[in-house]
């Protein structure tokens, strides 16, 4: 049944590469919108009795100057200039609330966070209704990894000014990042009616799309593609539309977001969106073009790896894998279509039974490290009609199996391992132990069948080769089905958008 299990994992696949794209995209723009704000540039400072002495250094109009020349420093990103200022009229302005709320912004862009954090507090403490002061104080304490106490401070901030429109995005943001995209809703959607912007707009959309609020996510992707046609807003709405099961209209605008940025995300999606729906062409030809322009992206050329397995050509599908092997050692992924494509194309043995041995020795805990590592020592091995340690690859589907019993294709090797040298005794409960972790294994019900009747247990046989033709059906009609979608789609696109190139 491997052709259903395959379709699994790429879905999977993309799945988490989805996920993670999302994330670091959200993660790229905070650091653009989500600074520290800093609106109040009155002078406001309580000066405190000091020596005369000191006295005598600043006058009134020096400190004045100082402290506009320090705000004037801080917009235009002179940091070190600004605390320099700074630090010269806070012993006049320990009462002061903006004097402390700057400095603290300032350390922080200095990345002087404890400093900045006293600064910051000290600036709540001195005015408690300051929503800006305490946004500014969240902003760190999130910057800080600090989450609940940032909560606290951006919560109390909108309460402060339940109809500011950073009040309302700031939290909205900050729910969005802890996944409370129930919470973030309302926020952003209130913010974005207070004052339409792209940042909060795109925000909204993913919390929406996020709820399953499909309609209204693709309403406002759209309003916003009016004002800012961009690559990252075409990309959510092929998310919101391939969620709705309109997959011809998704992937037209993963098309067109990878056109307008053709970045790694942008790419990615596209081709993926190509393979996911098996027009293999497209999706090898996108993936080229990406390993060309990403040739350090990992995923990139494991897109490509899958969509020429998928295609059928794996011998390339082999050579991109090994190259996504090579970039990321330690990525499952990556090894999972390896095996796939290399049980299909054993000619490049060495240089894949190297990456396996890498791996299995980079995670010598981990399970399917073992377990790939013995096949491609075993079938690489039998390809080259050379002699098999199978000691060796007894040892290593048992340490899999020891790592991680619930894995049933270890125990189906291991027992096509024993069957193969003919000690049934040894292959059967292999192979009972694979079909009760997963009864669906067709392959595992045949060789079992096999063995009974190497040992004369004919009716068991019969039993298990009754599952295995009943398996064999169903996969084959999946098959068929998973055929007429495929042409069905590939139809609707040419007609609808021209020839794929």
């Amino acid at each position: 049944m491997k052709a259903p299990r395959l379709q699994a994992a790429q879905a999977c696949l993309r799945g988490a590469f989805l996920r993670s794209a999302l994330l670091t995209r959200f993660n790229r723009r905070q650091s653009v919108s989500k600074g520290f704000h800093f609106h109040r540039f009155a002078f406001v400072l309580f000066f405190m009795a000091v020596p005369a002495a000191v006295a005598q250094q600043l006058s009134r109009q020096q400190l004045d100057t100082q402290y506009q020349e320090a705000v004037a420093d801080f917009n235009a990103g002179r940091f070190d200039a600004a605390a320099d200022k700074l630090e010269k009229v806070l012993p006049y302005a320990t009462h002061s609330d903006v004097v402390h709320e700057l400095l603290g912004m300032v350390y922080a862009s200095l990345n002087e966070r404890d400093k900045a954090l006293d600064q910051l507090k000290l600036a709540v403490q001195l005015n408690p209704n300051s929503a800006a002061a305490r946004t500014n104080l969240g902003t760190l304490l999130l910057q800080m990894g600090r989450h609940a106490l940032a909560g606290e401070q951006f919560v109390k901030a909108q309460q402060l000014e339940p109809e500011s429109y950073d009040a309302n995005h700031d939290l909205g943001e900050f729910y969005v990042q802890a996944g409370r995209f129930a919470d973030a809703q309302p926020l952003l959607a209130k913010a974005q009616m207070i004052q339409p912007s792209y940042d909060n707009g795109y925000d909204l959309v993913m919390a929406d799309f996020m709820l399953g609020r499909l309609e209204d996510g693709r309403r406002t992707a759209k309003e916003l593609l009016a004002q800012h046609n961009t690559g990252e807003l075409h990309n959510l709405l092929a998310r919101i539309d391939e969620k709705d099961g309109k997959f011809l209209e998704a992937a037209n605008e993963y098309e067109t977001a990878a056109h307008l940025d053709p970045s790694e995300d942008n790419l990615f999606d596209w081709g993926s969106e190509m393979l996911l729906h098996r027009t293999y062409e497209p999706a090898i030809t996108i993936f080229r073009q990406a390993t060309q322009r990403y040739p350090k992206s990992p995923r990139i050329f494991i897109g490509l790896g899958l969509a020429l397995y998928s295609r059928g050509t794996y011998d390339e599908a082999v050579k991109a894998l090994i190259a996504a092997a090579d970039l990321a050692p330690t990525d499952a992924h990556c090894y999972y279509f390896l095996s796939k494509a290399y049980d299909s194309s054993p000619g490049q043995a060495d240089e894949v039974i190297q990456r396996f041995r890498r791996y299995a020795e980079l995670e010598p805990e981990n399970a399917l490290a073992q377990y790939y590592y013995a096949l491609s020592l075993w079938k690489g091995k039998r390809s080259q009609n050379t002699s098999v340690d199978t000691t060796m690859v007894e040892a290593l589907l048992k340490k899999s199996i020891a790592l991680d019993g619930t894995i049933a294709d270890s125990h189906v090797q291991l027992g096509d391992l024993y069957a193969d040298q003919h000690e049934y005794e040894k292959s059967i409960p292999e192979y009972v132990s694979a079909l009760e972790l997963n009864p669906n294994l067709s392959d595992a019900h045949y060789r079992l069948g096999t063995d009974y009747v190497h040992t004369g247990k004919r009716d068991l046989a019969q039993q298990e080769f009754a599952v295995y033709q009943k398996l064999r059906a169903e996969h084959l009609a999946e098959i068929d089905k998973e055929r007429a979608e495929v042409q069905q789609f590939v139809s609707s696109a040419t007609n609808a958008t021209g020839p794929q190139h």
